[in-house]
């Protein structure tokens, strides 16, 4: 039997994929099972124990370069991605992105059973042709293994297994090494960085913030993200030390970084659920999206949200941010203490 599971982006998302794949290959031990998946998130499933391919979209490089009048290598690449994609008789294909550009995926693999949710977005539902329905009240976690359970596959066990190796390993003692943290010394790690800016919350607060942990706590603070201009502003804010591994981690030497950190203080973004993923207490800042849908998954986590009439809006623009501007130093920090309790 061979299956594609589609889930092209974003970190979070792939993550929250993660045990669906571990229940399809509980269910169908003997399947070859593929993963389509953008560049971006590649790391986080390349390698995986349970997977005998990943087929990796450069999708938007290539939409870069045509835009800068780059034709001849993005469409080389596209129809070399296309090849691979095609050359395998798919008797099950599961679009679990449901946008217009895994539709194209779901449909040109060619697949015999092409599922997906009876609510998909952008048109994907009409490269369907087996659907289920989607329950918006369940975390995205949950609302994935459904597929697996309409497939007659157990859904009670949840195995978020990132591939770290050795080398991801041996990559993060030496940072913490440089960093001055000892073996087993704990930290807390810290990831400003969100997509979306109405997820953003204020620097100058992420630098009291991480002053206090610093100073009240006396634990080390490591600045996490994949740019190292995002945090940048917290930096010039702060007063006390700090270690700045800010673009100097793939996403799998993220994943081991937090699986040693003590605490992992986040925006609603990737980190958030790589963090959660690896076993680590999360204290999560939310404004514009729901927790119970794409929160932290796991027991231990602390979620900070403000109760306003207008949240969670899921907007990406707003012009006054009232909810992420009215999370407190004070309560972010007694979440930390919490956690660390």
């Amino acid at each position: 039997m061979n299956i594609l599971i589609v889930k092209l982006s974003a970190i979070g998302d792939v993550v929250h994929t993660l045990p669906s794949l571990a229940a399809l290959r509980k269910h169908f031990p003997d399947a070859h099972i593929s993963w389509a998946v953008e560049e971006a998130a590649a790391d986080l499933i390349c390698g995986h124990p349970h997977l005998d391919r990943v087929l990796v979209s450069g999708r938007k490089t290539w939409l870069r370069r045509v835009a800068d009048g780059q034709i001849a290598v993005p469409l080389r690449e596209s129809v070399r991605f296309l090849r691979e994609l095609r050359d395998r008789p798919y008797d099950l294909v599961i679009d679990f992105h449901g946008l217009f550009k895994s539709g194209v995926i779901v449909f040109l693999s060619g697949g015999r059973r092409r599922l997906g949710y009876d609510s998909m977005q952008e048109m994907s539902g009409l490269f369907l042709n087996e659907k289920i329905p989607e329950d918006m009240t369940k975390h995205a976690v949950d609302r994935y293994l459904d597929f697996v359970a309409y497939l007659g596959g157990r859904t009670d066990e949840k195995e978020f297994l990132i591939p770290v190796g050795e080398e991801n390993r041996k990559r993060i003692d030496l940072l913490l090494k440089r960093a001055g943290i000892r073996p087993g010394g704990d930290f807390v790690a810290v990831s400003p960085e969100a997509l979306w800016p109405t997820k953003l919350w204020d620097a100058g607060r992420f630098a009291a913030l991480c002053d206090r942990i610093r100073g009240g706590l006396r634990l080390p603070v490591i600045l996490t993200g994949a740019d190292r201009g995002a945090v940048l502003p917290i930096r010039e804010r702060m007063k006390e030390t700090y270690a700045d591994l800010a673009g100097r981690t793939t996403l799998r030497d993220l994943a081991e970084l937090y699986r040693r950190a003590r605490v992992v203080v986040t925006t609603d973004s990737g980190p958030m659920h790589i963090a959660a993923a690896v076993g680590t207490k999360v204290v999560a800042l939310f404004g514009p999206t729901d927790p119970a849908r794409t929160g932290p998954y796991g027991k231990g986590h602390r979620v900070i949200q403000r109760s306003l009439e207008c949240s969670p809006c899921f907007s990406r623009r707003c012009d006054h941010k009232t909810c992420m501007g009215g999370i407190s130093v004070e309560e972010v920090f007694a979440a930390i203490q919490g956690a660390l309790s």
